[in-house]
């Protein structure tokens, strides 16, 4: 069974705790008395206080910047030397400083988390509070005097103790399903089953240079920036003002050649989607071409071109420039990097800056595309664009790291302007208003395209223009985005970010966040897999930096990992402790209606069809603009579909193999249908229940097959106690209206129930 049902079976039938000594122990209970001084401050200190309460201010950049105590990030500054004994020693200097009796708190420390001595970010900890127990103590520790006996320190379990790996042969079947949409090649089944594991990185590069990896790439990059969620038409990215009498190209398109209206009205409404759907596409188009070329994934923001295809190209008014490099200058689909000029508008003042004379293309960032999904306004101030910016490129999601206000109306009253004065705005103000103001010339208002100065100049009640306390040089302004882009891909949040996408492409979950209730008893367990998974993240990151950003790096890397890897538990029970370190572990999700269509496709051929129209966002799709999650958890609705789905497709798909000669079939090629159940036809019959199980599920547990063939005889059997068979299959069902099969034995009915009932496991609905 997979891990992380497992998990959730323990839980639901109430197993008794199986755990080690440490953790039948509450985190809170023991974390004073057995922690060492380095661990104390790694995982108490640092891990519960520091890194949420005193970071954000306390660092380059931030709000007190200017003070003696000054901390490291660690997602950030890892190329600064260690940087947890570069904060320890930062805190240990505070610690020991005393500033007299302040409402009875000798210790600066203490004083200054409460709000006391003219703290800038006021009041951090409460009083009492478990944060606030955790920093008396270390001052204790500091000082000599700690409050705790020192006890012997807690042994933890190696955190994949009790995992176990799925193996290799389901490995690679799921792989090669998921990346390039078809079953695992004989040769390569061949080579799994003679080198193992090993074989695994060879294999993946291949799969990673078949078309199919890079639609798959392009669809789960899609699901992040959303980039087609536009609220407009497409072509109108392009404004009016910059691509007047080029961006409706298509409505004076020559349809000489077709005289009937009406085909032409059709005609031109196909062509008029064919453009906008091209138009859509540009952006993951960019993230193909890099990837395709293995060109370094940091040019994801720093590109200094974009991708056209010939009818786009006719919107930007190129086409005549660059239809010579198309291999087919009528294919829509097909795309080359190409630089555009900057702007000219219909008026001097609407006239792009440029020191070269190009479009300062920075990547996706600078694309219209990019720039209207995520549309700016008079007091949004291109605070959304910067909001996408932190949480797409540096996996920094700026609203769960905002303080909470208590009373806004009062900061309002008490400060001329808030975010530069009042310290609970200023502490994210002063990270997030320089990027807008990066922004700042793609500032159109109007609905009508992207790039527009604001006439009154850029705001002056907002922090200047810049990233990470390094101000944007006036010089520099007119290609502001690729300054950005470039000081962002050399920021080590940018690689981990990368491969926390492509955790999210491989298994449709976000990476872990740090759990945020520290009185929560579980706590530690929480924060160690938090810890754990970004540790591995971490070290991947590294590893495709190493690699010149080549994206396949983190694909290949996160396919191999223990993470990817788990799939069950060697012991029969463990305790909530145990079960919240596990509990992300393992790949269990329903898969997309994209993903079912193909693994469809992959097994029986074609397609069903119907998730990729009418069901696709009640089967949990997206439309990237209204509906821009993708559901999770199976609803009624869904369970419905997948009745339907499991019904039709076996309705469909085996009387039509069983029309093709045995050599031909994918579903029975070593049983016909005159075979009926018998003692002389059982092994028969089980090795043709045992391959469609291989086929359509991947796996041959003994006891399913079991299972399988007794639903089989048991349908026949409940066949004949009817009486006399209708020799006839449905209508329906028949592969063409004209061809028939007599099923006088109930064989053919019996295989379509069995297909059905395997097409409705959670094996195949799942990944």
């Amino acid at each position: 069974m997979n891990l992380r049902l497992q998990l959730i079976s323990i839980l639901l039938a109430g197993a008794a705790p199986f755990l080690p000594a440490f953790a039948e122990e509450s985190a809170h209970q023991n974390s004073a008395c057995s922690a060492s001084d380095d661990d104390f401050f790694s995982r108490e200190v640092w891990g519960k206080v520091a890194n949420r309460a005193c970071l954000k201010c306390h660092q380059a950049g931030g709000d007190a910047e200017d003070s003696d105590f000054i901390l490291r990030d660690p997602a950030r500054d890892v190329e600064l030397g260690d940087v947890l004994a570069h904060n320890r020693a930062a805190f240990t200097r505070m610690a020991m400083v005393q500033e007299g009796d302040v409402e009875g708190q000798p210790y600066r420390m203490l004083s200054k988390v409460i709000g006391g001595l003219d703290h800038g970010g006021e009041d951090v900890v409460n009083p009492g509070s478990m944060r606030y127990r955790i920093l008396e103590e270390f001052v204790s520790r500091v000082n000599g005097h700690s409050l705790a006996a020192p006890g012997p320190g807690r042994q933890a379990l190696p955190f994949f103790q009790g995992v176990e790996m799925m193996d290799d042969g389901k490995l690679l079947r799921r792989l090669t399903l998921s990346l390039a949409a078809r079953l695992p090649k004989a040769e390569e089944r061949e080579s799994v089953a003679t080198h193992g594991l090993g074989a695994m990185p060879s294999i993946l590069d291949a799969l990673m240079s078949e078309e199919a990896f890079y639609e798959r790439l392009a669809e789960g990059f899609n699901d992040i920036f959303l980039t087609p969620g536009i609220d407009d038409v497409a072509e109108n990215v392009l404004s009016y003002e910059h691509f007047e009498k080029t961006r409706h190209w298509y409505q004076n398109w020559d349809f000489a050649d077709i005289t009937d209206e009406k085909e032409r009205e059709r005609a031109g409404w196909k062509l008029a989607a064919d453009y906008r759907d091209s138009m859509q596409r540009e952006p993951m188009e960019l993230v193909k071409h890099i990837v395709r070329n293995n060109r370094p994934f940091t040019e994801l923001i720093t590109a200094d071109y974009i991708m056209v295809s010939p009818y786009t190209a006719r919107g930007y008014g190129i086409f005549d420039e660059v239809h010579m490099r198309f291999k087919d200058p009528e294919n829509r689909l097909e795309y080359i990097p190409v630089r555009l000029k900057a702007l000219t508008g219909r008026s001097e003042k609407t006239n792009q800056d440029s020191a070269t004379g190009y479009y300062p293309h920075a990547g996706i960032l600078s694309t219209f595309q990019y720039l209207k999904r995520y549309p700016t306004t008079e007091t949004n101030r291109n605070r959304l664009r910067v909001r996408m910016y932190f949480q797409q490129f540096l996996g920094i999601d700026i609203m769960q790291l905002a303080p909470r206000v208590n009373d806004a109306a009062a900061i309002t009253a008490k400060y001329e302007i808030p975010t530069m004065q009042a310290a609970d705005c200023v502490v994210c103000h002063k990270i997030i208003d320089p990027v807008a103001g990066v922004f700042q010339d793609y500032y159109a208002l109007d609905g009508n395209g992207v790039y527009k100065k604001r006439d009154e100049g850029w705001f002056q009640d907002m922090f200047p223009p810049g990233h990470e306390g390094e101000y944007l040089p006036e010089s520099e302004r007119w290609r502001g985005l690729q300054w950005l882009g470039e000081r962002t891909a050399s920021d080590p949040r940018f690689a981990v970010a990368m491969v926390e996408h492509v955790w999210y492409i491989l298994t449709g979950r976000k990476a872990l966040l740090p759990p945020r209730d520290i009185e929560d008893p579980l706590f530690d367990f929480r924060q160690r897999a938090y810890y754990e998974q970004r540790s591995e993240f971490a070290a991947i990151a590294q590893r495709f930096t190493a690699a010149n950003f080549n994206l396949k790096v983190a694909f290949r890397e996160l396919s191999l990992s223990k993470f990817y890897r788990a799939d069950g538990l060697t012991m029969a029970q463990i305790g909530s402790a145990r079960t919240a370190e596990l509990s992300d572990l393992g790949l269990v999700r329903l898969l997309t209606p994209e993903q079912l269509e193909r693994k469809i496709a992959a097994i029986f051929g074609k397609p069903w069809g119907r998730l990729e129209e009418q069901f696709k966002i009640l089967y949990g799709g997206i439309d990237t603009k209204e509906v821009t999650e993708r559901i999770a958890d199976p609803s009624g609705a869904m369970g419905a579909i997948q009745r339907l789905m499991a019904n039709e497709v076996a309705c469909k798909n085996v009387i039509a193999d069983f029309l093709l000669d045995p050599e031909q079939r994918r579903l029975f090629p070593e049983i016909e249908l005159e075979v009926v159940p018998g003692k002389d036809t059982e092994s028969v019959i089980r090795a043709a229940i045992k391959y469609l199980h291989q086929h359509i599920l991947g796996s041959t547990d003994p006891a399913e097959i079991d299972r399988s063939y007794t639903l089989f005889t048991d349908i026949i059997a409940d066949a004949r106690k009817q009486g006399d068979i209708d020799k006839l299959e449905i209508y329906h069902c028949r592969a063409e209206p004209e061809t028939r099969i007599d099923d006088p034995d109930y064989t053919l009915r019996s295989w379509r129930a069995l297909v059905t009932y395997l097409l409705r496991q959670q094996e195949f609905l799942y990944e």
